[in-house]
């Protein structure tokens, strides 16, 4: 698990690839004192896994699954990539839970700057996700902890401080580049458990299903 607070900007030193798998040569500083074969990194927002360690640099496989469904398949060597460890039991919790589960990307549209923050605004790739896509909820982008400013019909805005900007690969970003989405896990799993019984054949997952519905509704949630 993540907070998404990013750790330290890494630069691609190489890729591998096959069809739609990945090999990964990361080249990063911070987050190399502690990292250990088989620890989980966030890389642009996506859960990978150390395979090697090397001089300032580790290595991760990219599966085909997260190479359709993530923006790791448009990096480049030299490129750059938000990294953050896995959090530590007993540290902060500044940003808000991150699985490092993308559940698609989304093209920047534009970036405008409103005073002292940059609002970006961004069209996911599946207008789906904008069930759990909320104005002042939590959002994921390319592994960034940020709030939704506001909602339209087929956008979304966030707005970033400069120290955000500066620390993070947004400050490379222009419209009309890819990023990847993890909505807030809380509002999917509620999701789940509401519609899960209409899904199902079976009679039991539709009672509670039912019961589960008919008691958020009754106290205004739904």
């Amino acid at each position: 698990m993540f907070t998404g607070l990013i750790e330290e900007v890494g630069i691609l030193r190489s890729v591998t690839s096959g069809g739609e798998m990945m090999v990964l040569n990361i080249g990063a500083s911070l987050i190399m004192g502690d990292l250990k074969i088989g620890d989980s990194v966030s890389v642009n927002g996506v859960c990978l896994t150390a395979t090697s360690i090397g001089d300032h640099s580790f290595t991760v496989d990219v599966m085909p699954q997260t190479y359709r469904n993530s923006n790791l398949k448009s990096l480049r060597t030299g490129g750059k990539m938000n990294l953050e460890r896995a959090m530590a039991a007993g540290g902060r919790f500044g940003g808000h839970i991150v699985q490092g589960h993308v559940d698609g990307t989304g093209e920047i549209r534009s970036v405008k700057r409103d005073q002292n923050a940059v609002v970006f605004e961004i069209a996911p790739d599946r207008k789906s996700l904008f069930k759990y896509i909320i104005p002042k909820g939590s959002i994921t982008i390319d592994g960034i902890s940020l709030t939704v400013v506001n909602t339209e019909s087929s956008t979304f805005t966030v707005s970033i401080i400069p120290h955000t900007l500066g620390e993070t690969v947004l400050a490379h970003k222009r419209p009309g580049d890819s990023i990847n989405i993890e909505c807030d896990v809380l509002g999917k799993y509620v999701d789940h458990l509401l519609h899960y019984g209409s899904r199902s054949g079976d009679e039991e997952d539709k009672k509670s299903s039912k019961i589960s519905h008919d008691f958020l509704a009754a106290n205004g949630f739904v």
